[in-house]
């Protein structure tokens, strides 16, 4: 009976110590890190040239091959899930991928359920049908007219911001904002004449003028809504984004990070930048 008694403490003991081993490892593995062993796998909407969009079956784009140079300096292969926008935040708070790499911009609203980590600088641009009497310069020339957007994107909250202080508070007809699930869905909404105009990343709009310029055209002439673009971590991944901030200052370093900037006529932010944008 004795021994049985011991055998049976020791065996209790084991089981014990096995399960707060295995409490251990998960609660190690919910403390997070990268999905994957050598990959970083990020989530990205793969229409959004040219930042991110498919040639030859394959995900092509600036960020596409930012991710690739940053990942090889961290020692990792990059992976691209394409994710429809409005699925991104919720994809990387799901646990679907590691980071979202889709020419998000960094915006308060974003920071309270993610952490972001700035890459490049960018703004927002109105485009129009060409040849068209209507040629809005500014958010404010939207009062009275149907704009169409990318849906889920940072600028509708401004510009839904100007159709109530400026254009209601003068008397004028409010902004009407028709939302589509894509950037080109956007544009091909405006060429059917949908809506009237279409508010988008400068980068974006110009490529759409690059491609399309017998029928559209870049109507304003500043940049407006300056932000700063940021890769998305799941808060309290602190594996992957202290790896990311390490990786970012190394291949900032790199001649290969320099000739992708210049290839897109990109330019990365400054201090000022960073300091003023991310206290936005």
């Amino acid at each position: 009976m004795t021994m049985l008694k011991k055998n049976h403490g020791k065996t209790l003991r084991s089981f014990v110590l096995g399960a707060v081993g295995a409490l251990l490892t998960v609660s190690s593995m919910n403390a997070m890190a990268f999905k994957e062993s050598g990959k970083i796998i990020a989530g990205s909407d793969v229409t959004f040239y040219p930042y991110e969009y498919m040639k030859d079956n394959k995900p092509a784009g600036f960020d596409i091959e930012f991710l690739d140079g940053l990942a090889k300096v961290m020692g990792r292969e990059s992976v691209t899930l394409d994710t429809r926008w409005a699925n991104l935040i919720p994809g990387l708070r799901g646990g679907r991928f590691d980071i979202t790499n889709s020419a998000m911009y960094i915006t308060e609203e974003r920071l309270k359920v993610i952490d972001m980590i700035p890459y490049l600088k960018s703004g927002v641009s109105i485009l129009s049908v060409k040849g068209s009497d209507y040629q809005p310069k500014t958010p404010e020339d939207f009062c009275g007219h149907t704009i169409g957007s990318m849906a889920g994107t940072a600028w509708l909250k401004p510009v839904r911001k100007v159709s109530a202080e400026y254009c209601e508070a003068n008397g004028l007809e409010p902004i009407k904002i028709n939302e589509y699930p894509t950037d080109p869905q956007t544009t091909q909404a405006m060429l059917s004449r949908a809506i009237d105009a279409q508010i988008t990343d400068a980068a974006v709009a110009s490529g759409i003028v690059e491609r399309l310029g017998n029928r559209v055209t870049l109507s304003s002439d500043t940049l407006l809504y300056p932000v700063l673009n940021g890769f998305g971590v799941k808060k309290g991944n602190d594996e992957v984004k202290e790896a990311l901030i390490a990786g970012l200052e190394k291949y900032k370093k790199t001649p290969e990070y320099e000739a992708l900037l210049k290839k897109y006529h990109f330019q990365a932010p400054t201090e000022e930048d960073l300091k003023t944008l991310m206290s936005n």
